[in-house]
């Protein structure tokens, strides 16, 4: 696999452009770091795979691209420069941007605040905006085609399957189908979609950034599919109660079954995101289209109960007739069941013919088929059988029965049988390794770690790979663990080992840490919250000492103010009520002179009189936004 990406490296395409080192890897192509010897600036050069460069659907999804992105011009779309499907080598070049997909911040993060859902919603909306009043459909949106830059602009890529005005496009294949967990109920259904399907995708995405979960998982893709068809997720507040309302009901309109019931366009629910960012207390109405539905689902409801009380014709007028007979017929049927059963019991007795069953002892011998047969022949037992995974006891072996050996059944030979539950073991819980490699490493160990795997680092020199990227894992890519199993994962620290400088991370906010220590090629590590009289959020003290030399991917942990009234253990992420200040008395002013010296001069206290505005803010509790993220990257109005 190295090889195939190592090979391109050197080579300079149309006497132009010098290809660097592996930035990124999809299912199709491969993305490198590149040099536009003509320009001389940067470029990304994203080249189709050898194994699918002579498939005809991944050579016109390519041109598709191409084709889409030239249609378009907008700061949050990814630029295509060239493209070139003649030779050999198909590839395109791309405007290099310098970050992180979406996915890998939001892997880092789990569950994202307000202020940057709304941040990168908005501009994702403004792209998709754009896209759809020029009648292109992305039909792919998800976190893994939205970069981050470091400065927090948002930059929607990968238009390969979108749906063009008056052209044919891709055929939405199981390559070109785009991530069952973001796709709309009209994608996984095969019916004809529009740009609200796109909405629908971003929903999705929202739901997963407030949440830190998908609205829908399952265990293969077709059952995650059926759920986008079929299913409500759970509302979001559920999940995670400090967000919003008017969060939670953009998100549950965007991810409405019905597209008649969701925005009807990008620029309708950007209206909403921006009434949110403005008020994030607003509450918004039912739209008119849900509306209508309901009233419609109501109306039918309340037939069927009209229906069900509305008074049948009499044909009689009296019941008395009607009573006794059916009186007189449950007695008839009463006295002939009793006959029966005194016969049974006393005069033609059965009791005599069950057998007393001493149950057999099957733990630890093997499930086989010759077994499986001897059971199904048997006329005393009825087997159940369940496979579990179990560490110790071998694969095929029987582990526990119930009844237990020894307990004594009746039987009926031929018409009751013994119930037996046998658990049969499955051998220990194993997983196969994918290929993690051109990978950022905090995601690729985020996400063995979640496995149940347990993970260790080593850094090595690489030309190949950007710095920060996996190279291989130990065990390799296909290889069979279990869990609790140690992996290995080997990172490029770039050509030469180098020291990078700790930057000071203390005063500022969490948010603002982790991307000083991104840009620096520095980790995170533990991040402590504790009880603080500094603004929620702000980064109180860090382990590494400020501007010392230090290797690059040094983990640094921090201690981060959780608020006055902060009470978590440590872990827990600071609510509302932690960030606001103890209710005490206010203080008498004292005189400038009588204050300690480490307090500072009177002149730099805040004016005592706030703007209405201002107050209002303070009131509403933003103090959970303002604060905590105060300086943080997002894009300007």
């Amino acid at each position: 696999m190295m090889e195939l990406y190592e090979k391109y490296v050197g080579l300079v395409f149309d006497n132009r452009y010098r290809i660097e080192r592996v930035i990124g890897v999809g299912g199709m192509a491969i993305v490198f770091k590149a040099t536009d010897l003509l320009m001389r600036c940067h470029v990304a050069v994203k080249i189709l795979k050898d194994e699918i460069s002579a498939d005809e659907q991944s050579v016109k999804r390519f041109g598709n691209e191409f084709r889409a992105v030239a249609m378009l011009s907008h700061q949050n779309i990814v630029n295509i420069y060239d493209v070139s499907v003649r030779g050999t080598i198909k590839y395109i070049i791309m405007e290099y941007v310098e970050g992180i997909t979406l996915k890998n911040y939001m892997q880092h993060r789990e569950v994202l605040n307000l202020r940057e859902i709304i941040s990168y919603t908005t501009q994702i909306l403004r792209a998709m905006d754009h896209a759809h009043k020029k009648g292109i459909i992305h039909r792919d949106i998800k976190p893994q085609n939205i970069m981050l830059l470091k400065n927090g602009i948002i930059k929607v890529m990968d238009f390969g399957i979108a749906k063009l005005p008056n052209a044919d496009t891709v055929t939405m294949t199981d390559k070109a189908i785009g991530t069952v967990y973001y796709i709309s109920p009209e994608q996984a259904s095969g019916t004809e979609i529009d740009a609200r399907s796109d909405l629908y995708s971003l929903g999705a995405m929202m739901y997963e950034m407030a949440t830190g979960q998908l609205p829908f998982t399952g265990d293969s893709p077709v059952s995650v599919a059926l759920m986008q068809v079929n299913e409500t997720p759970a509302p979001p507040r559920e999940i995670n109660p400090h967000i919003p309302v008017g969060l939670e009901q953009i998100i549950m309109r965007a991810m409405e079954k019905d597209p008649a019931a969701r925005y009807q366009s990008a620029e309708e629910m950007l209206s909403h995101l921006l009434k949110l960012r403005e008020n994030p207390k607003i509450i918004f109405r039912e739209n008119t289209k849900q509306q209508k539905l309901k009233a419609r689902e109501q109306a039918r409801e309340q037939a069927r109960e009209q229906a069900a009380k509305r008074p049948r014709k009499r044909t009689s007028k009296s019941m008395f007739p009607i009573i006794m007979g059916v009186t007189l017929a449950f007695m008839i049927t009463a006295g002939i069941s009793g006959y029966y059963m005194l016969n049974k019991l006393f005069f033609n007795s059965t009791m005599n013919d069950y057998e007393t069953l001493e149950v057999h002892n099957f733990v630890d011998a093997t499930y086989t088929d010759d077994l499986d047969s001897w059971f199904k022949e048997s006329k005393v037992y009825l087997p159940n059988i369940e496979y579990v995974y179990h560490d110790t006891v071998a694969k095929g072996k029987i582990i526990s029965q119930e009844p237990a050996s020894g307990e004594s059944r009746k039987v009926l030979p031929g018409e009751q049988l013994c119930e037996i539950t046998l658990k049969v073991s499955l051998g220990p819980k194993t997983m196969v390794l994918e290929d993690y490699s051109v990978r950022d490493y905090r995601s690729v160990e985020t996400e063995l770690r979640k496995m149940g795997l347990k993970v260790t680092k080593e850094y090595v020199a690489s030309d190949v790979y950007e710095i920060g990227h996996v190279i291989r894992t130990e065990p390799e890519a296909g290889a069979t663990v279990r869990e609790d199993d140690y992996v290995t994962i080997y990172v490029s620290q770039g050509s030469d080992s180098v020291k990078v400088m700790v930057p000071d991370c203390v005063g500022i906010s969490e948010a603002q840490a982790l991307i000083r220590l991104l840009e620096t090629n520095l980790s995170v590590g533990d991040v402590t919250y504790v009880k603080s009289d500094s603004a929620a959020g702000l980064v109180i003290s860090q382990s590494e000492k400020a501007w010392y030399e230090v290797p690059q991917f040094t983990e640094v942990d921090f201690e981060v103010s959780g608020g006055p009234s902060y009470a978590g253990d440590g872990k827990t992420i600071p609510t509302e009520d932690d960030m606001k200040a103890p209710q005490t008395q206010p203080a008498e002013t004292k005189p400038a002179e009588t204050r300690p010296a480490e307090t500072g001069p009177a002149e730099t206290d805040p004016p005592e009189t706030e703007t209405e505005e201002t107050q209002e803010t303070e009131d509403s509790g933003s103090d959970l936004f303002d604060e905590w993220f105060d300086g943080f990257f997002f894009e300007e109005e």
